[in-house]
């Protein structure tokens, strides 16, 4: 079922790498659901062990894919960071999984996370049993963005409206949308 969603990545093949990264995102993911906050003494240390992993492993090629992979990180989250909808520690995060995995795996990964985010979010909003409440909200987001587009001014009304949002660590969606994907493909074994 999955077989399109396969790519090649020498750094996510070698033995082991893919249960550090997994490790790494669960204790982030424990931390962001009990602070609501991925710290910088994961996200940093893991960018930057991954880009210094690569280029031990690959020299410059392996550099340069490990780059390609923490860009990749950065600018599928960036975006929500930007307009106030995601903290900079899930931005930095997922950039940390592209140092270590690069590119490809990056994207899919998070393309797992999102579908996990999302089936998070609607449990958490039946449980909290005020569907109509967020519904109403996630239109009047999706019209703020389509009419202000200014990231600035959209950023302040994510800020004003925060106290009565529901707010899901994402951290937790990035750590099992990643696992997942690693399991799925096989990168666990």
């Amino acid at each position: 079922m999955f077989s399109s969603w396969s790519v090649s990545s020498p750094m996510a093949e070698l033995p082991g790498i893919c249960i550090l990264v997994s490790l790494i995102l669960i204790v982030a993911a424990i931390i962001d659901g009990w602070k609501l906050k991925v710290p910088n003494w994961i996200t940093f240390p893991m960018v930057i062990s991954g880009w210094a992993f690569s280029t031990y492993m690959f020299g410059w090629e392996g550099l340069l894919s490990s780059l390609i992979g923490t860009a990749v990180g950065l600018g599928l989250l960036l975006p929500l960071y930007a307009i106030g909808g995601m903290g900079a520690g899930d931005v930095k995060l997922l950039a940390g999984v592209g140092a270590w995995v690069w590119g490809w795996i990056t994207l899919f990964a998070f393309c797992f996370s999102a579908v996990i985010g999302g089936l998070i979010a609607v449990g958490m909003v039946l449980y909290q049993k005020r569907a109509q409440h967020h519904v109403g909200q996630f239109w009047a987001i999706l019209t703020e963005i389509w009419v202000v587009r200014d990231p600035n001014q959209l950023s302040a009304m994510a800020a004003e409206r925060k106290s009565s949002m529901l707010l899901l660590p994402y951290g937790i969606p990035i750590a099992i949308g990643t696992i997942t994907y690693f399991a799925v493909m096989g990168l666990l074994l």
